[in-house]
């Protein structure tokens, strides 16, 4: 198929498709990152993803519209935490417009650069920004991961399903 007869394809509606992906279970994340001035800055997300091996690439996709979106995009590196089953409230935090996400504590800073960091994440990868690529109506930012620290196994995974936190078990036949 040529470029133009794609172009010319019908496209769902949106609605439409953002209902068949809230289907698609994802894990959830709260990714980190200083902002020029040093503060903390952070959102929820559950659109992280690794790319590559060869070279190792790690993607978080953030919205063109989010008030992490310059932040994101202008650091020189980011956290990304992966979540357990008990950081539900946490998610929803880090999520809501408007608030200080980072009240209450529980981050760190990393050694030597000071991005914040969730140390009872189920997994913590800090990545280098590697490139940007504008994607519609977000930017989908390339990390290089310069330092990864597993959490500890036994947390259940938290997941975004259905438009609501879920966990997955394990379950033995």
């Amino acid at each position: 198929m040529t470029g133009l007869q794609e172009k010319t394809r019908p496209v769902v509606a949106p609605q439409a498709f953002r209902d068949a992906m809230a289907l698609l279970a994802a894990p959830v994340s709260i990714v980190t990152a200083l902002d020029p001035d040093g503060q903390r800055r952070g959102f929820t997300a559950s659109s992280v993803t690794s790319v590559s091996l060869e070279p190792p690439l790690i993607m978080v996709g953030i919205a063109l519209t989010s008030s992490c979106h310059a932040t994101l995009t202008h650091a020189e590196e980011f956290v990304v935490n992966v979540l357990g089953e008990g950081h539900r409230a946490l998610a929803r935090r880090f999520a809501t417009q408007d608030v200080d996400r980072f009240t209450g504590g529980g981050f760190a800073a990393w050694d030597g650069s000071g991005t914040p960091y969730l140390p009872d994440a189920a997994l913590l990868v800090r990545c280098r920004t590697a490139r940007i690529v504008r994607a519609g109506d977000h930017d989908l930012v390339l990390g290089t991961p310069a330092e990864i620290r597993p959490g500890a196994p036994a947390a259940d995974p938290l997941l975004w399903y259905r438009r609501g936190f879920h966990t997955a078990r394990e379950h033995r036949i």
